[in-house]
């Protein structure tokens, strides 16, 4: 017998359905996301931290958990919510279900509700605040609760993700019946500024020839100064990025000295570090199918995207020109400045299991980095 489960929204809205994955309570915004596959990459991206991810694709689980393809060393969405989530699996890499694996992994989950008409509420109210149980079904009492969960720009869920300590990584992509390749590369030496990066990331620079370390941000600045990398990256992370105080000082220390990218938050601290505002959007950009128009080239990529934040064009100075724009509500993905080599991309070019129209990205910054 499947155990009953409550999903109950902060506008009083709650949808009755079934435990899967941990049993217990939770709590978080709410955003969904609409990725058809990846669900185990979503599941581990840091960026989804303080969040309930719900899934628009009907059939969640279906080819399981394998090891290999995982975005960080834990799940870090706070909830998971599916319209169908399967226990039997096929696939030849898969080693569990993904019931098993948020169990493992203390996730609690709903399945057998309405997506449809949960997404069609964000879309219209925005992000709420909701808390998914299977000890407290109340829908008042689950209200309630909900109206009470702390706004995700009152957090401080950088220090939640990023590493606490510095660290290599020699990890490549992945090769089908070889797994991930190992390189060792020399140079150029790209410090990676962690405020929640996916390992795919680190994957793309390595692969690209570059030597990676990792560095949590309170370390960043001494390791700046006494390795001098050829090049600084700040990447992915969750929260509101007016919050990462840290990352705004560290681009305006380095910029005039070193090449510097940034992907997602990465790019709103770099906005800010410019003197762009950000701002919230109503309910995010969250899947892999956003269209997304170079505006330098003329050309349209397919990108994968995930972040509640965007970069105001309206506050950027003149030095900055915006060189990216998303065509489904005309969004800044991305910009750069005209005379310091400092750029930044508000989408994942790195992302899997896809699209990869965008990894020429990481190639062109290697190549900055060397010269």
């Amino acid at each position: 017998m499947k155990k009953r489960a409550i999903l109950a929204l902060e506008d009083g809205t709650y949808f009755v359905g079934y435990s899967f994955g941990a049993e217990g309570e939770t709590q978080g915004e709410l955003i969904f996301n609409t990725s058809m596959t990846g669900y185990q990459e979503i599941l581990t991206d840091p960026s989804y931290r303080g969040q309930i991810v719900v899934m628009t694709y009907t059939q969640i689980g279906n080819y399981g958990i394998n090891p290999e393809d995982i975005e960080s060393k834990r799940v870090q969405v706070n909830g998971f919510v599916v319209k169908e989530s399967f226990r039997r699996y096929s696939n030849w890499r898969a080693k569990k279900s993904l019931d098993e694996y948020l169990k493992e992994n203390c996730v609690v989950g709903i399945e057998g509700i309405d997506t449809r008409a949960l997404v069609k509420r964000i879309r219209e109210k925005g992000v709420v605040r909701g808390v998914i149980s299977t000890v407290d079904l109340d829908p008042k009492s689950l209200v309630e609760k909900a109206k009470k969960v702390p706004d995700i720009s009152e957090l401080d869920l950088v220090q939640e993700v990023s590493t606490k300590e510095i660290y290599s990584w020699n990890q490549g992509d992945w090769r089908l019946l070889e797994g991930y390749e190992k390189r060792e590369n020399d140079r150029p030496l790209i410090a990676v500024l962690d405020f929640g990066v996916k390992f795919n990331i680190l994957r793309r620079f390595t692969s690209e020839g570059a030597r990676v370390v990792v560095v949590p941000p309170e370390e960043a600045e001494r390791f700046i100064l006494e390795r001098d990398p050829d090049a600084v990256f700040l990447s992915n992370g969750p929260g509101d990025p007016e919050r990462v105080v840290v990352g705004v000082r560290l681009v305006r220390k380095f910029m005039e000295k070193k090449p510097v990218f940034g992907i997602c938050l990465g790019c709103q601290i770099i906005g800010l570090a410019l003197g762009g505002k950000t701002y919230k959007l109503k309910f995010g950009h969250h899947g892999g199918n956003h269209p997304v128009k170079d505006l330098r080239t003329g050309k349209v990529e397919i990108t994968a995207q995930n972040h509640n934040f965007a970069i105001d064009p309206d506050t950027l100075p003149p030095e900055v020109e915006v060189t990216h724009l998303n065509l489904l509500d005309e969004t800044v993905e991305g910009i750069r400045h005209k005379e310091l080599p400092i750029y930044a991309i508000q989408y994942h070019p790195e992302d899997s299991p896809g699209p990869h129209d965008s990894y020429y990205l990481f190639k062109e910054f290697v190549e900055l980095a060397r010269h």
